[in-house]
């Protein structure tokens, strides 16, 4: 039998969604978060699909369970959850997590103000000012992000040619700058944006392999990142982010934020210790910077850092019994 009862903390990371899952949480099996992010997927995914699907979630539903440490100096670790799977990093439901347990006494620091966090895509650093029992935003240390495939021709119908390329920033990303056949994310609406992604994926993926070479199972350009002029003037540059099936980020996405800025290195336009403000769809901002020059497995990295603020919306007991014909969640697409 698969039932459970879920108390979750909802909110939003900038516009998105991020539902913090507070009980039911499954044993997992493994040393690191990447081991017990295969268990999670091999044997308890139906809770994912009956939190984020509808109908007690949503296509953009993102969130996430805190576990102990799986290393002996962290804090917590991180098991992310959404609508398109279990990503190995998420920057805005990390900031919205660590808000949201911050606020409610869930997490505590060993060291006040800094938090160590095991992902399964690695060890993630998180900084935070906390005033009144509100903490007012989140910055976090991120993992390495490398320029994983460069200038990359691919043809979609009704746009024809694109090159695109594809940096890594704790998912892998397929950044499409404006060129001809695409003037930027001001000339797209959300339905195209839709439309056009599942297709640039797919082109993508049948085309070069992205796989990360430390983690193997971290594997396929799973996000769309297109990019185009900001409605802020202190903003640096904008996006749009595709995940999943029909699910466009909200916010400025932290891994998204961090794969733009290993690509905008790559290209000699950003370096080391500069602000780059990156906006979203609907125009909130995160702060991203490139810390110091790293190595991943010998390929070129930066260690990038985002910040960020989460509020929470409010509080649920959702309760999951599989005599329900729809306990599992389904999609309409």
């Amino acid at each position: 039998m698969r039932k459970g009862t879920f108390f979750c903390i909802d909110g939003h990371t900038c516009g998105n969604p991020v539902r913090l899952i507070t009980s039911g949480h499954p044993y997992l099996r493994g040393h690191s978060m990447s081991e017990k992010r295969q268990d999670f997927l091999q044997n308890h995914d139906w809770i994912r699909q009956s939190l984020m699907f509808e109908p007690r979630g949503h296509d953009m539903m993102s969130g996430g369970f805190l576990y102990p440490p799986a290393s002996e100096d962290g804090d917590a670790s991180i098991l992310f959850v959404e609508t398109s799977g279990c990503l190995p990093m998420c920057g805005h439901g990390t900031i919205g997590i660590v808000t949201f347990a911050l606020e409610h006494g869930l997490l505590q620091a060993k060291t006040p103000g800094t938090l160590l966090l095991d992902t399964p895509a690695g060890r993630v650093q998180a900084t935070y000012l906390m005033q009144g029992g509100k903490v007012q935003w989140v910055k976090i240390y991120n993992v390495p992000a490398y320029l994983a495939h460069q200038s990359i021709s691919i043809t979609v119908p009704e746009l024809g040619e694109l090159s695109v390329d594809i940096a890594y920033g704790g998912n892998f990303y397929i950044i499409i700058e404006p060129q001809k056949n695409f003037k930027g994310i001001e000339h797209f609406n959300a339905a195209d944006i839709l439309k056009h992604s599942p297709r640039v994926r797919d082109a993508i993926n049948s085309k070069v392999q992205c796989i990360h070479p430390i983690d193997p199972s971290v594997q396929g350009a799973s996000h769309v990142l297109w990019c185009g002029a900001p409605q802020n003037t202190n903003s640096h540059a904008a996006n749009a982010v595709f995940y999943g099936d029909k699910a466009i980020d909200r916010s400025p996405c932290g891994t998204g934020t961090s794969a733009r800025m290993a690509q905008l290195f790559s290209q000699g336009k950003l370096t080391p210790g500069e602000e780059f403000i990156h906006e979203s769809y609907i125009g909130s901002q995160f702060v991203g910077c490139i810390e110091k020059i790293v190595e991943v497995a010998g390929i070129p990295a930066i260690l990038p850092s985002i910040r960020g603020w989460s509020r929470v919306t409010g509080t649920s007991t959702i309760t999951v019994d599989d005599d329900d014909p729809y306990a599992f969640g389904f999609q309409v697409i």
